[in-house]
């Protein structure tokens, strides 16, 4: 089987965009089978890259159903494909998204989505006390030219216990840290795109390094594991 994304998930999608009801998919859904099965040797085999440079515990590829009871877009499918990989835990913290959708809609994703109360008041107190470690790594030029900025939702003001004149701010304010890289359809469809997923993904682990030493020690360094 191929280790490239096959064009006919592309196609399916845009198909489905057009016929998002259930009479089309279920008449479709040997088709859907059959691209599914791809889709899932493709995150697996980028999961056997990333486990030659981390521990990935477990690949998790959402179904394509939609949960419409609290939404108003009613409509029953999803019209792409996604998947997380989940570092081993509890030493290992972050995580890795993958978005494979028509329209140059593609994405991958790291980072932290939904940190609890207690971790994000942990990386709070280490910005606090020195924010030099993280901007050197958010700033290596491999970094950025990789991911870029942090994105994601940050509070318009300090946190409170914190002071809003101090220096590392923009950091403290943050309440998810995040980082995307979005992809085109012709480079979705590539050959050698999950080698470049995979090395995008290999390029954030000082982020994760870091954030994993800190949420796994106290203020003094000491292991908390």
């Amino acid at each position: 089987m191929s280790n490239s994304i096959p064009k006919e998930i592309l196609t399916f999608f845009k198909k489905l965009e057009k016929n998002n009801n259930r009479d089309w998919f279920n008449e479709h859904k040997p088709d859907f089978k059959t691209i599914e099965a791809k889709v899932k040797a493709c995150y697996n085999y980028l999961g056997e890259l990333m486990n030659t440079h981390d521990q990935i515990e477990k690949i998790k590829i959402f179904r394509i159903y939609r949960d419409v009871r609290f939404s108003k877009n009613k409509l029953p499918y999803k019209t792409h494909f996604g998947g997380s990989f989940a570092r081993k835990k509890p030493e290992l913290r972050g995580g890795y998204y993958m978005h494979i959708q028509p329209n140059n809609e593609s994405f991958i994703a790291t980072g932290f989505w939904d940190p609890s109360k207690e971790d994000i008041l942990r990386i709070r107190k280490e910005f606090e006390m020195d924010d030099s470690e993280i901007r050197n790594i958010l700033n290596d030029k491999t970094f950025k030219d990789t991911w870029g900025n942090f994105t994601g939702d940050e509070l318009k003001t300090a946190p409170k216990g914190f002071d809003k004149e101090h220096p590392a701010i923009d950091l403290i304010r943050r309440k998810q840290f995040i980082f995307v890289k979005k992809f085109t359809d012709k480079e979705v469809l590539a050959d050698n795109f999950l080698d470049e997923v995979n090395q995008a993904f290999k390029n954030v682990r000082p982020f994760f390094d870091y954030m994993s030493d800190v949420l796994t020690t106290n203020l003094n360094g000491e292991s908390l594991l």
